[in-house]
């Protein structure tokens, strides 16, 4: 599968009082890159047409070290079809060491997805969505 990368620059509102962003902060970068991956006009015309919409099923993530205010960090989604029902992303979140010019992990994230129907039981992923993984 091929992955995406998403870029987000850290603001003094993201950090927590030990000067690294909140650890819940990262789920809503997770969010923003998969909203890019998908396509937001997508995602909208599917909740607005079809009453379509994606929850999280599952999450795990696991933290290397922080960012800090002022970094750019990057996060890389590399989708997987688990089926028919569900998608998992790998979204690991990296910046870019200026001493070293090497990519630092930061976060590892595992993210399940599901797709719920208005009445809000699963239903199959949409064609439109499992075509772009």
């Amino acid at each position: 599968m091929t992955t995406h990368s998403h870029s987000v620059q850290i603001y003094y509102e993201d950090t927590d009082h030990s000067g690294l962003v909140y650890h819940a902060n990262y789920l809503k970068y997770f969010e923003r890159a998969r909203e890019h991956l998908l396509g937001t006009h997508e995602l909208v015309r599917l909740l607005n047409e079809e009453g379509k919409g994606f929850v999280v099923y599952k999450c795990e993530m696991t933290f290397k070290q922080g960012a800090v205010f002022g970094d750019t960090i990057e996060i890389r989604s590399t989708p997987r079809l688990e089926s028919e029902y569900r998608v998992v992303f790998q979204q690991d979140v990296y910046r870019r060491d200026s001493a070293t010019q090497r990519d630092e992990l930061l976060v590892q994230g595992v993210v399940q997805m599901v797709c719920v129907g208005a009445d809000k039981k699963l239903v199959r992923l949409p064609e439109s969505v499992t075509s772009k993984l």
